[in-house]
């Protein structure tokens, strides 16, 4: 198998595309199927050039800041490794956001340059709140935004052919690279530091105010490549990348892992299960990445029309606990026999654990694998601190090159995240086995107590994913009067079947301890999900108090 060759630490990730473009230049590098597009690693490198000539010519900095705020099109790929070029800082944006948030991203950010599509949802939805939130880009010259709410943006480029006012297009930014040559874009490649920060991603905030985590080049390529030696990744492989570039799952387990693999990125635009499947065969995939609930909606489509998925090896499923049953039928069924499991959080990079092609599938099936090459993770008491033995469950943390600068302009946040030993500490609940193996048990937060005894969700949906009418399902606690909390399932029942309350509980009975039957099932369509397809159980855990009249219990203390 051959592989680029470069050094984690000393190489920078305009570095990588010029040695992937040298040692690979033949190789498929990015396929858009359904776009027409096709660029082997030379025209790749190419054309990431004349992009970063073109945000030079605007005048970004290095270490300047540019939000990309768009679903996986072209200009995001490009830009991703473009700006590692030329040394500004990618500011990822959430497609999800709106004005409030956006605005907060953007001001938190400091960016001085927005990119985006004209929307999701609607054709011009991102459009109208950008005009609301800088009312000023009206009447602004492209390049010179004079804002109120946002006194550092000054560019803001629109993704199309279309012209909107203030704004450039990326035709503008791709005519302008003309202003700069290549030798000014070598040299500012040449002074990009390994350590400086690259990207930023911004946490969720289920919790407070999202914060943005500041990722370096060495932070990315470290993780890529690890990542891609656990796949057994190679200039052979072509990976299906349906998952959000905003987020790390798409811009690091997916586009740069091809790329420090010199393997080809066959991104999906915008998820929908036909498209994904479409791909795999079209581009004949032998990689393909996903949260659990993308492959469970692929699974359904493939029961409608066949596709050719014979090329399919090995991806990753990761982004929320992995339902064994679906893990299964993604080998058997889809032919993905070599399928990883991996978790992280975006403060590392993400990746911290992930199970080996050569493990097996019970291995694959029931841990999130071991600790990445070159990254330390231990078991620690939340109590205490202290290491637990193996086998005990206590807060998985981890240490080495992945953990993340800090947040922006957040010490205090950073200082409670990275412990003084450098340790980052993840909020997971966890269990190492002695093989260095882990199970995640589950969030600090979301252990439920049900009159003294601990319980830990993921346990429960295990076996309730058991049961043949179940698609899928995700348990939570409520707030509880008597036991200070008790367990609610929101169940999805597969197409064409029906149950009741009475019917799961039964399942349940004499299967699993009394305390961990859920007192309540509750029958839905869909979860709420981030834009990234994470399950967001704090609002499953509003909806079940509000819907089961429990507020009132909310408050209340127990022992």
């Amino acid at each position: 198998m051959n592989l680029p060759q470069y050094e984690v630490g000393k190489t920078t990730i305009g570095q990588l595309v010029d040695l992937v473009a040298e040692q690979f230049g033949d190789s498929k590098a990015l396929e858009y199927h359904k776009l027409g597009i096709s660029y082997n690693y030379r025209e790749f490198r190419d054309v990431c050039n004349q992009v970063a000539r073109g945000f030079m010519a605007l005048g970004i900095d290095k270490g300047g800041h540019m939000a990309m705020w768009a679903n996986n099109a072209p200009e995001w790929v490009l830009t991703q490794f473009s700006t590692g070029k030329m040394g500004a800082v990618l500011v990822t944006v959430n497609t999800n956001y709106r004005s409030f948030e956006l605005e907060y991203l953007m001001k938190q950010s400091d960016s001085s340059t927005l990119l985006l599509i004209g929307g999701v949802r609607e054709p011009d939805e991102y459009l109208k709140v950008v005009y609301d939130v800088c009312p000023e880009l009206k009447d602004a010259e492209p390049g010179k935004l004079e804002s109120k709410k946002l006194p550092n943006l000054k560019n803001v480029i629109f993704l199309g052919k279309e012209r909107h006012p203030g704004m450039f297009t990326w035709d503008d930014v791709m005519a302008m690279a003309d202003q700069v040559s290549d030798e000014e874009l070598a040299e500012r490649q040449k002074s990009l530091d390994p350590d400086d920060v690259i990207n930023m991603q911004y946490t969720s905030g289920t919790t407070g105010f999202p914060k943005g985590v500041m990722l370096t080049h060495t932070n990315l390529i470290g993780n890529a490549k690890s990542l891609g030696e656990c796949m057994n990744l190679s200039e052979k492989d072509t990976m299906c990348i349906p998952v959000p570039f905003f987020h790390c799952f798409g811009c690091v387990l997916g586009t740069l892992t091809c790329v420090v693999s010199a393997a080809a990125m066959a991104p999906v635009v915008a998820f929908k299960p036909v498209d994904v499947l479409e791909t795999v065969e079209a581009s004949k995939c032998t990689a393909l990445h996903g949260v659990p609930t993308m492959f469970i909606a692929e699974l359904e489509e493939m029961k409608k029309k066949k596709y050719d998925t014979s090329h399919l090896r090995t991806g990753i499923m990761a982004g929320s606990p992995c339902p064994i049953e679906v893990m299964k039928q993604v080998v058997n069924d889809m032919g993905a026999g070599e399928m990883c499991i991996t978790y992280g959080q975006t403060e590392a990079s993400p990746g911290i654990t992930m199970t080996r092609t050569s493990d097996s599938l019970e291995r694959r099936v029931s841990t999130v694998g071991k600790a990445l090459p070159n990254v330390e993770v231990k078991i620690v008491s939340p109590e205490t601190g202290e290491e637990v033995s193996r086998g005990t469950q206590g807060e998985l943390c981890t240490r080495g090159y992945h953990v993340m600068k800090g947040y922006y302009k957040m010490p205090e946040a950073t200082d409670a995240a990275i412990d003084k030993d450098d340790w980052l500490h993840t909020g997971d609940l966890a269990i190492m086995d002695e093989d260095g193996y882990c199970k995640i048990t589950g969030r600090i937060k979301d252990m439920i107590i049900r009159g003294g005894e601990n319980i830990y969700p993921r346990e429960i949906e295990e076996f309730l994913y058991t049961h043949p009418k179940i698609k899928d399902v995700q348990v939570v606690g409520i707030p509880s009067r008597k036991y200070g909390e008790e367990v609610a399932a929101f169940v999805q029942i597969k197409e064409g079947e029906s149950a009741t309350n009475e019917e799961m509980r039964e399942y349940c009975k004499e299967k699993i301890a009394f305390h961990k039957i859920p007192a309540f099932f509750l029958f839905v369509d869909e979860y709420p999900t981030t834009a990234s397809g994470k399950i967001q159980k704090y609002k499953l855990r509003e909806q079940a108090t509000k819907e089961l009249q429990r507020e009132e219990d909310e408050g209340i203390q127990t022992a």
